[in-house]
């Protein structure tokens, strides 16, 4: 995965915080790269149990065909996004929950 677990802890927690944090969130997202962008966009989706964790290459290539908006406008679409991330990161052996604690 191109994407550090250290990013995706710091998606979830301005997710939690998104009153607070919505305009870092934008802009933490935005300055990813593309693949780094698909691979939330997949964690995403296994964390929400539309896909398996050992099928996330299916995830990230599904996520790159279907990309018609911005990443953090479709994840916000979905009040539990950071909770889902935070549930594929774990599916998928990310340990973001020791990078959430060096965040704070």
């Amino acid at each position: 995965m191109e994407i550090s677990a250290r990013a995706v802890a710091q998606v979830i927690l301005m997710g939690h915080e998104l009153e607070r944090a919505e305009g870092e969130l934008r802009g933490f997202v935005d300055r990813l790269g593309r693949e780094e962008q698909a691979e939330l966009v997949a964690l995403f989706w296994v964390g929400r149990g539309s896909f398996e964790a050992e099928d996330f290459a299916e995830a990230l290539s599904t996520a790159k065909a279907e990309a018609t908006v911005p990443t953090v406008d479709y994840l916000m679409g979905s009040p539990h996004f950071a909770d889902h991330l935070e549930a594929g990161a774990e599916a998928m052996g990310l340990d973001v929950a020791g990078q959430e604690e060096d965040l704070l």
